[in-house]
């Protein structure tokens, strides 16, 4: 099993900013997913974004586009998600989670079986007050 660890979550008020991050204890190829999904009170878990280690290709859910980002640094063994004007919607817990070997049309089509990503992080918190 090759843990994925977030951090970076807590409490903001509405309009402002966090940055999660997710440490691999091992590199990925570059036929790898790394994502981030978020589960909120009553609602399934959502995808909210995926980047393919191949060629940096990113997938966005329509409710975070443009205020959230996605990133690697393979240097690291890490990825973040940058998530700007925060909303009291957001509030979730954020999870890490990678699929070692996918293509990439796959990974960033937003149609996951979440069974087929190979690891998952314990999440964190992420709470945006009014």
């Amino acid at each position: 099993q090759v843990p994925l660890v977030e951090s970076g979550g807590g409490s903001v008020q509405a309009g402002g900013s966090l940055r999660l991050s997710c440490a691999v204890s091992r590199r990925f190829g570059s036929t790898a997913c790394m994502g981030w999904f978020r589960d909120a009170p009553g609602k399934q878990r959502e995808g909210v974004a995926t980047l393919y280690t191949g060629g940096g290709n990113v997938y966005y859910a329509s409710s975070v586009k443009g205020r959230f980002t996605i990133s690697q640094d393979n240097a690291k063994n890490a990825t973040y998600l940058q998530m700007n004007s925060l909303e009291p919607e957001d509030t979730a817990m954020y999870y890490c989670a990678a699929m070692a070997i996918v293509g990439r049309t796959y990974c960033i089509g937003g149609n996951w079986v979440l069974s087929d990503f190979d690891y998952w992080g314990q999440g964190t918190q992420v709470t945006v007050s009014s």
